[in-house]
């Protein structure tokens, strides 16, 4: 009989497992000392607090009188101190001294116990609004969820850990309060001892994350640690994201890998997806973990976080001894899987510039980058007979598309893709090139404006940069055709390509998707019915429809010599587009496991 995995666990035990970790990596981070007043719903990090090997506890059981006690520590030792109380209006008796420690820059870290979501505003004893209820006299606020005890709470809770105290110590502005707000669910003390549970933490004691430099131009301590990492670590893989603002990045990031002979991981949005150390199928083969060349000893990070999912679960994934590094342009934390170990804030172009000649002579391991192409080599060589069909008479299909439109835009091109199921074709299936932009709207990655923001790069054009086109589907239309009769009359220069599969396309790779009723039909898929013909002859543009795959290049080509808006439209089926998806990533899996 297999033995099957117990469950995460939930409640007042898995609290406390989270709260051991929470405490744990507030000590890693160099805190001594803690302030506790007595109350039921914070037992789980009173007793963490106790427990805690290197933490000094104090009880005061009035919370005004506490809150002051732990100021007076934290301005004796330059240390953050721990505040920790029970729920209801103990946290207000804190106000006093966290605005005094607002207005003299004093570190503190005040931890309150909260009611869970389902316990507030229904008459529970010891409940208030505690989210913002020291309103901008913390340096930072954050609610943390603290019951479910597995290795991504684990990591989640000792990542805010370290998050909290670089924002106290100054890490944001000045030192000053944290306010962190634990709801906590019952048995808040449960008997026996605590459970075990997914406990991954970094060896030697070292910190779960660090955060290094300055915004601008790198300082020593980034560009000593950034450099050491990457010369004491040969079999590294650089991760490139969302970088908008500065097109040497890429080609900088690219030679560098080149140089180290390390595999380079480019979202399409990166600018970086070029060059011998490209690899372009990571989405197609990192659905199986174990597909990877094994060895990892590195992860360096620019740029946003890629859109890839089994990127992302991949780099989760990774044990704790691996070191994740981001080099934070603006300083954002983008880390949703808390497994940064290092945030480094530099201006990436100059750190790029700097590192080069330092590391031009450091030992490579010369196996490294070539595993990583064999087996891109091997899920590209495995696709391509799905990808390419029968011939130019096939109909085209929705990944051959994103692979054939990047790569037939000519130099200086900007290609703006929808943040649907476009830009994660262009992801998985674009083949690394150059003097190509690719952009999306992936801030928040919504659909609404796309032809909007298209119009807007149209207008934006500097000398020398080449046609602007943009890539999207019916159900995006269908948001911003008010922009597309708009821009129409405008006499703005835009090549439309649209992908119209008759609804929500990316809907189908849901489970509710698999077998669709009436009402999934109507309020999930929500089928457009556009008048295609209509909208494109009201909008003043000119047609031309994308009927077999050899029809792709004239029609571009018409495109490209003519003036205003030119829409190339492409039907495709959204059930066949799911088969042909699942077949590809067999077809990958398959390549990778054999190889």
């Amino acid at each position: 009989m297999t033995d099957v995995p117990a469950p995460p666990l939930r409640d007042g035990r898995g609290s406390r497992v989270l709260a051991a970790a929470l405490v744990e990596e507030l000590v890693r981070a160099g805190i001594t000392d803690a302030v506790t007043s007595p109350g039921s719903r914070n037992t789980p990090l009173l007793l963490a607090l106790a427990a805690a090997e290197g933490l000094t506890t104090h009880s005061v059981v009035d919370e005004r009188t506490a809150g002051f006690v732990a100021l007076g520590l934290a301005k004796a030792t330059g240390r953050p101190a721990i505040l920790c109380c029970t729920s209801g209006s103990a946290v207000a008796q804190y106000l006093p001294a966290v605005v005094e420690a607002h207005h003299a820059r004093v570190p503190l870290l005040v931890l309150t116990a909260d009611r869970p979501a389902e316990l507030r505003d229904v008459g529970a004893g010891q409940t208030i609004e505690q989210n913002g209820i020291f309103g901008g006299s913390v340096r930072w606020a954050h609610e943390l969820g603290l019951d479910t005890a597995d290795a991504a709470g684990v990591r989640y809770a000792r990542t805010l850990a370290a998050r909290a105290c670089f924002a106290a110590t100054g890490g944001l502005a000045t030192p000053g309060p944290v306010h962190l707000n634990l709801p906590l669910r019952e048995p808040l003390a449960p008997t026996g001892p605590a459970p075990e549970g997914p406990r991954p933490a970094r060896p030697g004691g070292a910190p779960w994350a660090r955060r290094t430099g300055r915004l601008g131009a790198p300082d020593a301590d980034a560009l000593r640690r950034v450099a050491e990492l990457l010369a004491t670590r040969p079999r590294a893989v650089v991760v490139a994201g969302r970088h908008e603002t500065d097109p040497e990045l890429g080609p900088a990031l690219a030679a560098l890998c080149e140089l180290l002979g390390v595999p380079l991981l480019a979202d399409p949005l990166s600018g970086a997806r070029r060059g011998t150390a490209a690899i372009a199928a990571y989405d197609a083969f990192l659905r199986d973990p174990g597909a990877a060349p094994a060895g990892t000893e590195l992860v360096l990070r620019l740029g946003d976080l890629p859109t890839s999912k089994p990127l992302r679960r991949w780099l989760a994934g990774l044990p704790p001894e691996v070191p994740q590094v981001h080099v934070a342009a603006d300083g954002v934390w983008q880390d949703p899987d808390g497994v940064l170990s290092d945030v480094v804030v530099a201006a990436p172009l100059p750190l790029l510039r700097e590192l080069a000649p330092r590391l031009a002579h450091v030992e490579r391991d010369p196996a490294w980058l070539p595993a990583w192409r064999r087996t891109d080599d091997a899920v590209v060589a495995a696709q391509a007979p799905l990808l390419d069909g029968a011939g130019a008479d096939d109909a085209p299909t929705e990944p051959w598309l994103a692979r054939e439109l990047v790569a037939l835009l000519p130099p200086a091109a900007t290609l703006l893709v929808a943040a649907s199921m476009p830009i994660r074709d262009v992801e998985a299936f674009m083949a690394p090139r150059e003097a190509v932009r690719v952009l999306a709207n992936r801030g928040a990655n919504g659909i609404d404006g796309t032809l909007a923001t298209a119009w807007g790069l149209a207008l934006g054009r500097a000398p020398g940069d080449g046609p602007v086109h943009v890539l999207l589907g019916d159900v995006a239309l269908q948001h911003d055709v008010g922009s597309l009769l708009a821009l129409g009359r405008s006499g703005v220069d835009l090549t439309v390509v649209l992908v119209d599969n008759d609804g929500g396309g990316i809907f189908h790779f849901l489970p509710v998707g698999a077998e669709p009723t009436p009402d999934v039909e109507r309020h999930v898929m929500t089928p457009t019915g556009l008048d295609v013909d209509a909208i494109v002859a009201a909008a003043g543009g000119t047609l031309h429809r994308v009927v077999r795959r050899g029809d792709l290049v004239p029609a571009l080509r018409a495109a490209a010599g003519e003036a205003g808006l030119s829409v190339l439209y492409v039907r495709t089926e959204r059930a066949a587009n799911r088969e042909l998806h699942r077949a590809l990533e067999a077809a990958a899996l398959a390549a990778v496991r054999s190889a």
